[in-house]
């Protein structure tokens, strides 16, 4: 049970970045539909659980150390280093709009200028996998129990200080900006382009245990936990809609409107999971690069963390919307070779009872 509560806590930590925590992508990618927005938290929680379940399952059998291992299992020979390719792109992809999120932060917090607050996100993540990468996973997990105390806080105050009626808060939740026209396909995507992400560190957790049951018990676990809290932030951000629609930062709007102490509180956890979230993300593709923690893998770790930086100036809710979007749509390529590399195992299993 430890090992599945180890796995699900790091793939849900993993996922929940910037963008998560914050309430942007929860906002584009499905409060921004109105009161149906429920049942895209729904399809999302099913979707999450079973891929979670698959990756974890997938590392687990085939004792994985690398997630170049399981891509290639599951996209074959031949299309196994496309899907590769694929997380690598998505992962530096989520590590700029970290970056970016941090300066966001900074800025609807501290009044920094958001390069400055980006600034000092990338130095803080290139400075932790330059001297200690070792303890990455446990630092991630580590950190979800927190987010968890602060967003059913800001859950609670949302229901319980509701100014308008359900019917004017949807027209007001219809007006603001959607990463997809339709509900559905707006769910898919999201789930999409974080499972992207996720996989790499779910098969490389799967492969930490050769519990088979743990391994899907714990990936299954953390998709479950995900969509919880896409629920609770969706229904939070909806409460309150006169109040974040707009803002790039909306759970942290939600905050600041408690109590000053309680935005700061909010502020604190929310850099510490946009910095968990960079540093896992670049830690992967680092470590894809570059097998080995030597000076190229160094070099190759300032190179990502200054060509993020830059990368992150275009502006964390545009990169939200657009970057993220493009993310969901190749992502979709993984979801169907997760699918079919799961009917895969079902026909094996079957085979040897």
């Amino acid at each position: 049970m430890k090992k599945s509560i180890q796995i699900a806590g790091t793939f849900v930590s993993l996922v929940v970045g910037a963008g998560f925590a914050s309430g942007q992508e929860i906002m584009q990618y499905f409060t921004s539909f109105g009161l149906v927005s429920v049942f895209g938290c729904i399809v999302a929680a099913v979707i999450f659980s079973f891929l979670g379940m698959t990756l974890a399952q997938i590392g687990s059998d085939l004792q994985t150390t690398s997630h170049k291992e399981g891509i290639h299992y599951i996209g074959g020979r031949a299309f196994g280093p496309v899907l590769d390719l694929l997380i690598s792109i998505v992962l530096f992809g989520i590590a700029i709009v970290m970056f970016a999120g941090a300066g966001a932060t900074f800025n609807q917090m501290y009044n920094m200028e958001p390069s400055f607050g980006s600034m000092l996100m990338t130095l803080a993540v290139v400075f932790t996998l330059l001297l200690n990468a070792n303890s990455i996973i446990n630092m991630i997990a580590a950190l979800m129990p927190y987010l968890l105390g602060v967003i059913f806080i800001l859950l609670i105050y949302s229901l319980f200080t509701v100014d308008y009626s359900i019917s004017e808060l949807n027209i007001l939740a219809k007006k603001q900006q959607s990463a997809s026209s339709h509900w559905l396909t707006s769910a898919v995507l999201y789930v999409s382009y974080n499972i992207a992400a996720g996989a790499a560190m779910l098969i490389l957790m799967g492969g930490t245990t050769k519990d088979r049951k743990a391994a899907r018990m714990g990936g299954a676990l953390g998709g479950g936990v995900l969509g919880l809290l896409i629920l609770l932030i969706n229904l939070a951000l909806f409460a309150k809609m006169d109040i974040v629609a707009g803002v790039d930062m909306p759970t942290l709007e939600l905050a600041k409107q408690i109590h000053p102490t309680v935005g700061n509180i909010m502020s604190i956890v929310l850099l510490a999971m946009i910095y968990s979230t960079a540093v896992g993300t670049l830690y992967i593709l680092a470590v894809r690069i570059v097998k080995k923690e030597n000076l190229m893998m160094k070099i190759i770790v300032i190179l990502l963390g200054l060509v993020g930086f830059t990368s992150s100036l275009i502006g964390f809710t545009t990169l939200v919307g657009k970057l993220y979007t493009i993310m969901g749509y190749l992502g979709m390529v993984l979801i169907v070779a997760i699918v079919l590399a799961q009917v895969r195992i079902l026909r094996t299993n079957k085979r040897k009872t």
